[in-house]
């Protein structure tokens, strides 16, 4: 009886692991598919939209800053959980960011 115990949890698991990836895959789209700009858009306003989200910022020095925006002000933007740099964060001038990369699709 134990056995049977343990194959039901295991294929519980399982299944839960399997639901959890489709979700992670669905909420992804759903973030991709709300990505876009309007004509008149600020660099500022493109941030700030992305608040909360992971985006990899190209400076003008060509340095890719990337990790999560977590606050954005008149002319700074507060970068944290940096790629490579996990003990760190960074402030950046908004000024001197030329473009904002995000990721927009999985495949």
């Amino acid at each position: 009886m134990t056995m049977k115990r343990n194959t039901k949890y295991l294929l519980l698991a399982a299944v839960l692991s399997v639901c959890g990836v489709g979700v992670s895959a669905q909420a992804a789209d759903t973030e991709a598919a709300k990505f876009e700009i309007k004509a008149n858009s600020t660099m500022r306003e493109v941030l700030a939209e992305r608040t909360g989200k992971r985006a990899t910022l190209r400076m003008q020095s060509g340095e890719d800053i990337e990790g999560t925006i977590v606050l954005v002000g008149n002319g700074l933007v507060h970068v944290s959980r940096l790629a490579g740099k996990d003990f760190f964060d960074a402030v950046v001038n908004i000024d001197r960011i030329s473009a904002v990369i995000v990721r927009v699709r999985d495949r």
